[in-house]
């Protein structure tokens, strides 16, 4: 059984997106820029901070952690109206 979600604009998501980002101060630049919704999962997307090669570096590896967290957390709450 599925819980009802809150409506919310994509501008207003990736506010409440950013403002945890914020709050946790991972590293200067990591912000969520985009989401979308698949299926009752919203999916955030934003820079990876690959190397020059276009490898995973540390960094990659907390904004996936991070955006896995935002979708866990916010598409339980949300829905991209």
């Amino acid at each position: 059984m599925s819980v009802p979600t809150e409506a919310i604009s994509r501008h207003a998501l990736l506010e409440i997106a950013n403002q945890i980002i914020t709050q946790h101060d991972y590293f200067v630049g990591l912000e969520a820029n985009d989401v979308i919704q698949q299926g009752d999962v919203l999916v955030f997307r934003g820079p990876y901070f690959l190397n020059d090669e276009g490898l995973p570096t540390a960094k990659t590896t907390t904004v996936f952690n991070v955006f896995k967290h935002l979708a866990v957390e916010l598409s339980s709450q949300y829905h991209l109206a």
